[in-house]
């Protein structure tokens, strides 16, 4: 294959490496919890396990594939039409209904973005991947972000392994999993996958592979991927911020405000901020030509 591709930044395989992760701790929760305990699915055991996974594929990892896929455009040279494809295959995530959020359980559609999962992990792995990304700017913006976004996230990384933090020393402090005081419900974060957590990994996905965004030679798919990454990150921002308000701070009854639902895209203010944060973040992407030239001669050297 080194004939036919250029290196991939590790970046991509630390992005594969967090989504197979997420995956493995699917299974296992939804294989070994019964339904009653987890949020919208009915099936038990293993094959509840799979089919939770296989709607994980499609949302968030198709959405985090096709930005993949966009970087293996310009890595590839014989097999850009397979990438090509295995983008038109994710797109299916993007339709009404293919994911719903009230039913999780999957239906024969969630198999064609997951294909196209499977395509560009396949494209991944016949690249090779060498160091990672240099000249990369803002790594301290994205370090502090990336920072702040797992320790939010907490307590639905302790759920998608099936856990509460209530005996946590300090966690069970700052955190309200197990039980409600306020509103009387049975407990404050369901075990299981969260859409706040996609979210996080929606963040992070796009967080590392903006690194690599500079990389990309033709301008056009380098605009695209900048644009894509910079709306998945205030997307998933958004998705952060509406369940960890609902669930510790509105379900403890500290306020009758809510965050509407961003899931899905609508005209209304919260997507109207999710678009403005994803062009601030654009409009901090972007290099001058100038700087760009100047990066690419001292990369030369």
């Amino acid at each position: 294959m080194k004939g036919e591709a250029e290196p991939l930044p590790l970046e991509v395989a630390l992005v594969w490496a967090l989504f197979l992760l997420d995956a493995a701790a699917i299974l296992v929760t939804y294989s070994r919890l019964p339904a009653r305990e987890l949020y919208h699915v009915s099936g038990s055991g293993l094959e509840g396990g799979l089919s939770r996974v296989l709607v994980d594929s499609n949302f968030p990892t198709a959405l985090v594939a096709i930005a993949i896929l966009l970087v293996l455009i310009d890595r590839l040279q014989r097999l850009r039409v397979v990438a090509v494809v295995g983008i038109v295959l994710c797109t299916p995530v993007f339709w009404p209904g293919v994911v719903d959020e009230a039913n999780l359980d999957a239906r024969p559609v969630n198999a064609v973005a997951g294909v196209g999962v499977v395509v560009a992990l396949a494209l991944s792995l016949l690249c090779w991947f060498d160091g990672w990304s240099r000249n990369a700017r803002g790594d301290g913006f994205r370090d502090v972000v990336g920072t702040a976004a797992v320790l939010v996230s907490l307590p639905w990384l302790f759920a998608e392994l099936g856990f509460f933090l209530d005996r946590v020393p300090l966690l069970d402090r700052v955190f309200e999993t197990g039980r409600y005081r306020a509103r009387g419900m049975e407990v404050a974060v369901h075990h299981g996958h969260h859409h706040g957590l996609d979210g996080l990994l929606l963040l992070l996905a796009a967080i590392l592979l903006s690194r690599a965004v500079p990389s990309i030679r033709a301008r056009a798919v380098r605009l695209l991927l900048a644009a894509y990454l910079s709306l998945m990150a205030a997307y998933g921002l958004g998705n952060m911020a509406n369940d960890f308000w609902t669930e510790q701070i509105w379900k403890r009854g500290w306020t009758n405000r809510q965050i509407p639902d961003l899931l899905q895209p609508s005209l209304s203010i919260g997507w109207g901020l999710i678009v403005l944060g994803a062009a601030v973040l654009l409009a901090m992407s972007i290099e001058s030509p100038h700087s760009r030239m100047a990066r690419l001669s001292q990369r030369r050297r």
